[in-house]
């Protein structure tokens, strides 16, 4: 499964494996909130070369599978990004 960072309306940004489409709708398997980033000007870079910051982001625990809606973007994102962005310590409540 292509791996990509999806941009919702209101739900915030998510990174995973996209299982499917449909229109608006995406469901992500693996997926992590990208709640905080550090370390990439944009989502676009995030999605091209990662974080040069991963111990100061805030990405929480991946959820296995997620249906987000009203998606407004969907990146592509490149191996080495990938690898950075799964890098990123699991932020928790007990540690952030």
């Amino acid at each position: 499964m292509k791996y990509v960072i999806v941009r919702t309306h209101s739900a915030g940004v998510f990174a995973g494996e996209m299982v499917s489409r449909d229109h608006k709708e995406v469901v992500l398997a693996n997926a992590r909130r990208i709640w905080y980033w550090v370390g990439a000007a944009t989502l676009s870079e995030l999605a091209v070369r990662g974080t040069i910051a991963p111990n100061e982001c805030k990405f929480p625990v991946a959820v296995s599978n997620i249906l987000v809606t009203e998606v407004i973007e969907i990146l592509d994102v490149t191996d080495a990004a990938r690898a950075s962005i799964e890098s990123v310590p699991e932020w928790t409540a007990t540690n952030g």
